[in-house]
């Protein structure tokens, strides 16, 4: 921290604009709540700020970290949360909280611009639920996104036929359970990073999304990576990243 906004800092906790506790938080990057330690530096360090994950949590431990987080970004969202809890959190928050069921997540603020354009590519209506949050959590980070569903390999002229939108993107994520293919259909297809994400859809031997893992850990199409079964988070938050180091932005 430069001199000029230390002593900025300085000011304003002594004219008790700001509290001492969140100048605390700046000068250290660390928000201390009585269940959490939040880094909130990390989105200087990174380029996206932290992001809550609800399962496990209390309504009261994701709205605490979820205010501390709006207190100093304007924006913070929360993933993983089911109905219920979900719309006790928006409750909590009150008017600022929004709320996307399909996706599970709560937000609070406004997210950041969108910048580029990532493709959130679905092989069948049964892995939606994954692909929801992969969109939803890539527009939260600020990325624009092209939804393509429903596109698997049982009918391959489908995704033939979107193969030049996909190519206007800067990342593809591909997601799908069964025999997981459709990630080597698409890299086969497109020059972009390509980011598989296995779901847990299929029959007695997909064994939870291991067999559709397998698939795309084992893919012939070079330079397909291959995120954890379900991982709707993990995938955009990679997209986000491969996106705005093409754009040239950080949110």
């Amino acid at each position: 921290m430069d001199r000029g906004r230390l002593e900025a800092l300085l000011a304003d906790v002594a004219t008790g604009k700001l509290a001492p506790g969140a100048a605390a938080a700046e000068l250290t990057g660390v928000s201390i709540l009585p269940h959490s330690t939040l880094d909130v530096d990390r989105g200087r360090r990174i380029g996206h700020g932290e992001v809550v994950y609800g399962e496990g949590k209390s309504v009261a431990q994701v709205v605490g970290a979820l205010r501390a987080l709006h207190a100093h970004h304007g924006f913070a969202f929360a993933t993983r949360l089911d109905e219920a809890k979900a719309n006790a959190v928006v409750q909590e928050l009150g008017d600022g909280g929004q709320h996307d069921a399909g996706a599970r997540i709560v937000w609070i603020g406004d997210p950041p611009e969108p910048v580029g354009r990532i493709a959130v590519v679905s092989a069948g209506t049964s892995d939606e639920s994954v692909a929801a949050e992969v969109s939803a959590v890539a527009k939260l980070l600020g990325n624009g996104v092209l939804r393509v569903t429903d596109v698997g390999v049982a009918g391959l002229h489908r995704v033939l036929q979107r193969a030049d939108e996909l190519r206007e993107c800067t990342c593809v994520v591909v997601v799908a359970g069964m025999d997981g293919a459709l990630p080597s259909v698409v890299g086969g297809l497109v020059g972009q990073p390509v980011i598989a994400v296995p779901t847990s859809v299929g029959y007695g031997a997909s064994f939870g999304g291991i067999a559709a893992l397998l698939s795309m850990l084992n893919s012939c199409a070079p330079g397909v990576t291959v995120v954890n079964i379900d991982n709707g988070f993990g995938a955009a938050y990679a997209a986000s990243r491969v996106n705005r180091a093409v754009v040239g932005g950080r949110s």
